[in-house]
């Protein structure tokens, strides 16, 4: 094939529960998939009939007998010689030099109280080791770029920008039916995901929806962490909090078109998927001024003080009331995310590769 080095990936994540990095993962693998003509692309999976639980969209080649951390540590360095590894996921053999890692954030850095003691020193073990040895680094975000150059990773020209896509969320059919099982009105409740990791920064909305002003709109947080789990952390959900726990992608995007906001407080993120994707639906966001979100979210967004739960009231108070505003930041916030396709990332994606390593 031209003689180029076959491209591996690292299918650890294939696996793997649902998490946005997983979903990044699969996504950038299927756009890859097309675009590659002129080397060899596959993906090193574990062994065992669930690798495939996820469909690639490239060939999965099964190899070694170990699984987990050393899996990947051992027996896919080891398959993956005499090609260029791409790892997708944060993680990748702490002995690889033939690779690239994508690295989503600098958060193991930058919010160790988010993180176990364990997962933080081995991130941040992982990604000096990456940012010393390999061919280089990826990331999702402008913002994200610098928190790595400036925490002495990797020289500035060996740290490249992948954008995240977007427009997953117009493949996913809306079940409307959501709205009726959870009690909710269109444009009557904001849309915010259910998480508890400090720099996330939820309970701040939480709090806001105790502000009497918005006792008639409804915090709708979606995901594993629940009502109990918030009060067990000393977070006290008013009855105008809903958890629906996980939902489809269809559920989802019902929710997604039909909130007033998707709200995202985050004391930092390296992108922000969550507010891309309603902006992509056309819906606005309310989201702190911090990390990568003013820069991904563009003008469809409201900024409001991540410390202030009165900022966050008065925002969606504005988009509930102000005639127009909804629709304005709708529209140009649209325009600005309709760069953010999968497409769009595999190509910038294959362009570092092919920059990186040519032969």
């Amino acid at each position: 094939m031209a003689g180029k080095a076959p491209l591996f990936i690292n299918g650890k994540f294939i696996s793997a529960g649902p998490t946005a990095v997983h979903r990044v993962a699969l996504e950038l693998v299927k756009a890859l998939a097309p675009l590659i003509s002129d080397r060899e692309l596959c993906l090193l999976v574990p062994p065992g009939p669930a690798q495939l639980a996820n469909d690639p969209g490239i060939p999965a080649r099964p190899v070694g007998r170990l699984k987990g951390t050393a899996w990947e540590q051992i027996s896919l360095p080891w398959h993956a010689r005499g090609g260029v590894l791409l790892n997708l996921c944060n993680r990748s053999p702490l002995v690889l030099r033939n690779g690239l890692t994508l690295l989503h954030d600098a958060q193991a850095f930058t919010a160790p109280r988010s993180y176990a003691f364990s997962g933080r020193l081995a991130g941040q073990w992982q990604a000096r080791a990456a940012g010393r040895r390999q061919l280089g680094l990826l990331t999702v975000s402008e913002f994200a770029r610098s928190e790595l150059v400036g925490l002495g990773l990797a020289p500035a020209e060996r740290v490249h920008v992948v954008p995240n896509g977007a427009d997953h969320v117009l493949r996913a059919q809306p079940q409307t039916e959501i709205l009726a099982r959870l009690g909710l009105a269109p444009r009557g409740y904001a849309l915010a995901l259910a998480n508890l990791m400090p720099h996330k920064n939820i309970p701040l909305l939480v709090r806001a929806f105790a502000r009497p002003a918005l006792a008639g709109m409804t915090l709708v947080l979606v995901g594993g962490t629940g009502r109990a789990a918030f009060a067990a952390a000393g977070v006290t959900a008013g009855a105008n909090v809903v958890f629906p726990g996980y939902v489809n992608d269809g559920e989802m995007r019902a929710l997604q078109e039909n909130a007033l906001a998707v709200c995202t407080p985050s004391l930092t993120e390296g992108f922000g998927l969550p507010p891309v994707e309603g902006l992509m639906l056309g819906t606005p966001a309310v989201i702190a001024p911090c990390g990568a979100l003013p820069e991904v979210c563009g003008p469809g967004a409201l900024q409001a003080d991540p410390h202030a739960p009165s900022a966050w009231e008065a925002a969606l108070l504005r988009l509930r009331d102000e005639s127009g505003l909804r629709a304005h930041l709708a529209r140009e916030g649209h325009a600005f995310v309709a760069r953010f396709t999968w497409q769009a990332a595999g190509r910038r994606l294959l362009e570092v590769v092919d920059t990186v390593a040519p032969g």
